[in-house]
């Protein structure tokens, strides 16, 4: 086992991602034949990262992703990223950042699911987000049509510097003071209680209501407001009879026990007297003629 290190370092060296303990004793039985163990691997591992902790060297031995890797020092970040800049890739957008944001905290989820909760359709993310190997495939659902299930890859892990989906931040964690409305605590849990009972009781009183008076069809609903709406009206005109029944208040400089006249009476009357007047002047006309025809003869 001669230059176990630098059989290991060679391994770390070479690996596009993280590499895992088993990863390196199964190279390395399958090269040589060792059987390491892992107590042997772990204690090369910690000599080869206290190696590269020198100042003499930009890079070092970090343990991310259920894995080891070779990563630069943070002093070097600047001259590194001038060189890499234009061969990156290029940023997530905002629908892929959702779509990713989804299978990380929900995964394995389906395609369907994730759709369910945008409310967009996520071809075109899923396929980019495939592309750029930021989601894996992991099986299939057990549901209908047995969909495909997608979770985060180890390119994710590394990407975002984290060594499983459960170092992701919680929603307690990304919860902003600034947005509170009042103050927490501001209710104890005696008012909380209170608050219950009320509704409680509230909802007691409408199951009594319905009990006492129950719906049990169309027909019976539009008999009730039909009944209903015939009530109102006989109020209205019973409404109506006593306004006409009631005496007009008075007019002021008159007694209140004064009975105003009734117009169409008088109009009637005058029209009677007024044609019996004429009839009266006519009969006269009539005799005055027949004793002048009398006087003649």
């Amino acid at each position: 086992m001669n230059q176990l290190n630098q059989h290991i370092e060679a391994l770390i060296f070479c690996s596009e991602q993280s590499i895992s303990i088993d990863e390196i004793a199964g190279s390395l039985k399958l090269s040589f034949e060792w059987e390491l163990s892992e107590e042997t691997i772990l204690k090369a591992l910690e000599e080869i990262k206290l190696k590269y902790a020198s100042e003499d060297y930009p890079f070092c031995l970090e343990e991310i992703s259920e894995g080891y890797q070779f990563l630069s020092k943070k002093e070097f970040h600047a001259t590194i990223s001038a060189l890499i800049q234009h061969k990156s890739k290029k940023k997530l957008s905002v629908s892929q950042m959702e779509t990713l944001a989804i299978i990380a905290y929900k995964q394995p989820i389906t395609k369907s699911e994730v759709e369910h909760i945008r409310g967009v359709n996520c071809d075109y993310a899923i396929h980019k987000l495939l592309e750029k190997e930021m989601v894996s495939i992991s099986g299939k659902s057990e549901g209908p049509g047995r969909p495909v299930l997608y979770s985060t890859s180890k390119n994710f892990m590394d990407y975002f510097g984290i060594q499983n989906p459960k170092d992701l931040p919680q929603l307690k964690d990304l919860h902003m003071e600034q947005n509170e409305i009042g103050v927490a605590g501001e209710f104890n849990s005696e008012e909380n209680a209170e608050a219950v009972s009320v509704s409680e009781e509230m909802t007691e009183e409408f199951v009594t209501v319905d009990e006492l008076n129950p719906v049990t069809s169309v027909t019976d609903e539009r008999e009730i407001l039909q009944a209903e709406l015939e009530t109102d009206v006989v109020m209205i005109e019973d409404d109506l009879q006593a306004e006409n029944i009631d005496e007009m208040p008075p007019v002021m400089g008159e007694e209140e026990d004064m009975i105003l006249p009734d117009r169409k009476a008088i109009f009637i009357e005058s029209q009677v007297e007024t044609t019996n007047s004429e009839f009266e002047e006519k009969s006269s006309d009539d005799i005055v003629a027949e004793d002048d025809t009398d006087i003649n003869s």
